[in-house]
C-alpha cells in the first residue's frame, strides 16, 4: 500500500454556516432552511473511512493554522481583516454566498494551514500522497472576496508554499469540482509556472466564468484550460476529458507537483450540480491522475477537499478516492452504483464530445516542460 497522508481536524466541522434557504439568504418570503455547506458530508465521509478500516491505514498529519503573512501572500489584508472581524463577532457574509460564523476565521486559517502541513509532509517524503479533508473550502475564494462558501484560497496558498519554500518550479492544479475553479484561474492566469485545469458544469457557478476561451494571458498563455462540460455529462464524458485533455496537458507541462481540487458535487445525487458522475468515475479519475504523477513527478499528489453536498453519496465517492490513493480496497461496495452506472446519459454523447474536441485542441498550446 501507499503511505497516504490524511489531514483532518474536529474544528473543521465547527465552521458554522448558519440558517439559509439553500445557498441563499432567508427572509419573510423565503423560509429558513439548512445551508448546503454543512459539516455533515465531511463528517459522514470520515465516519465511512473509520467503519471501512481505511482510516486505520492512513498517516495522520496534524494541521496548523496558516499565519497572516502566509494568507496575505495572496489575499488582500483588508479582506483578511474583514473576515477576522466577522469571526470575532456574530458572523455574516464575507462576500458572495459565503457565511462566516463565530470562530470561522481561525478555522479557515486551520483549513489553509492543514493543506500547507500536508504539502510539507509530502515534500519531506513522510507520505507518498496526501488527502486534506478540510473545511471551509477554497477554490472560489478570490484575492479580496469570499465566494461560493470559500474563505481562503487553499490551493493557491499551497502552490505559493511549494514554489517559495520548497523551491518547486512548475505546479499543476487539476479541479474536478462541478463548479469552475475561479480562484486558481484568477491567481495564475498570467503565470507560466502554474497549469490550471478546471473540469466543471458549463456556466453554472460563478456565472459567466470558466469558458474555453479563457486560456491564459501574457506570459501565462496556454496555461489555463477550462473544460465546461454540458449539464448531464456522466462517466463517459469525464473519462474522455481525462484521456484527451487533462492527462495530455499535464504530461506536456511536466509539473513537480499535482494538486487535485477534489469536489464530489459532480455526482448524480448532488443537489448543487446537474451531472451524472458516480463513485466509479472519481475512482478512475484518481487512478489515472496517480499513474500520471508516478510518470512525471515522483507520484506527488495532494488532494484538497472542495464541494460535494449529498450527505448520502459524498462518503462513497470519497471512499473510492481514498482507496485508490492507498492502493487498497476496503471491501465496502457503493450501494448506489447499480442505479447510477446504468442511468441514461452515462456514455459519452455527441454534443459532449464536440466540447471535449475543442478543449483537446488547447493541449498543443500548453508550454512544454
Amino acid at each position: 500500500m501507499n503511505r497516504t497522508g490524511f489531514v483532518c481536524h474536529e474544528h473543521y466541522f465547527w465552521h458554522h454556516t448558519g440558517a439559509s434557504a439553500g445557498p441563499l439568504p432567508y427572509g419573510l418570503t423565503v423560509q429558513p432552511d439548512g445551508h448546503p455547506e454543512s459539516p455533515q458530508t465531511k463528517r459522514r465521509l470520515l465516519g465511512l473511512l473509520e467503519v471501512s478500516g481505511v482510516l486505520d491505514q492512513l498517516v495522520r498529519i496534524k494541521p496548523r493554522r496558516a499565519d497572516i503573512e502566509e494568507i496575505a501572500a495572496y489575499h488582500d489584508r483588508d479582506y483578511i481583516a474583514k473576515v477576522q472581524a466577522l469571526s470575532a463577532g456574530v458572523g455574516g457574509d464575507a462576500g458572495e454566498l459565503t457565511p462566516i460564523g463565530t470562530g470561522s476565521f481561525e478555522i479557515a486559517q486551520l483549513s489553509a494551514g492543514g493543506c500547507l502541513a500536508g504539502l510539507d509532509a509530502l515534500v519531506g517524503k513522510q507520505v507518498d500522497n496526501v488527502y486534506c479533508l478540510v473545511r471551509p473550502p477554497g477554490h472560489h475564494a478570490e484575492k479580496n472576496l469570499a465566494r461560493g462558501f470559500c474563505v481562503f484560497a487553499n490551493n493557491v496558498l499551497t502552490v505559493q508554499r511549494a514554489q517559495k519554500v520548497h523551491k518547486m518550479g512548475r505546479v499543476a492544479i487539476v479541479d474536478w469540482d462541478v463548479h469552475h475553479g475561479n480562484s486558481q484561474e484568477h491567481a495564475f492566469i498570467e503565470d507560466p509556472s502554474v497549469l490550471t485545469v478546471s473540469v466543471h458544469q458549463d456556466n453554472y457557478y460563478p456565472p459567466n466564468s470558466g469558458s474555453v476561451e479563457e486560456n491564459g494571458r501574457g506570459k501565462g498563455a496556454g496555461t489555463n484550460i477550462n473544460i465546461p462540460l454540458p449539464p448531464g455529462s456522466g462517466h463517459g464524458a469525464y473519462i474522455d476529458t481525462w484521456t484527451r485533455v487533462v492527462i495530455p496537458a499535464v504530461r506536456r507541462f511536466k509539473p513537480e507537483l499535482i494538486i487535485v481540487s477534489s469536489g464530489f458535487d459532480g455526482s448524480a445525487m448532488d443537489p448543487l450540480g446537474r451531472m451524472l458522475a458516480h463513485s466509479g468515475t472519481f475512482r478512475e479519475l484518481t487512478r489515472r491522475t496517480l499513474d500520471l504523477a508516478k510518470e512525471i513527478c515522483g507520484g506527488r499528489v495532494i488532494a484538497v477537499h472542495e464541494g460535494g453536498y449529498s450527505t448520502a453519496y459524498v462518503p462513497f465517492c470519497g471512499l473510492a478516492v481514498f482507496e485508490e490513493m492507498l492502493g487498497h480496497r476496503s471491501g465496502i461496495e457503493d450501494p448506489y452504483m447499480a442505479i447510477f452506472e446504468h442511468m441514461g446519459g452515462q456514455p459519452l454523447q455527441p454534443h459532449q464530445k464536440a466540447l471535449i474536441d475543442a478543449c483537446a485542441a488547447l493541449v498543443a498550446r500548453v508550454p512544454a516542460g
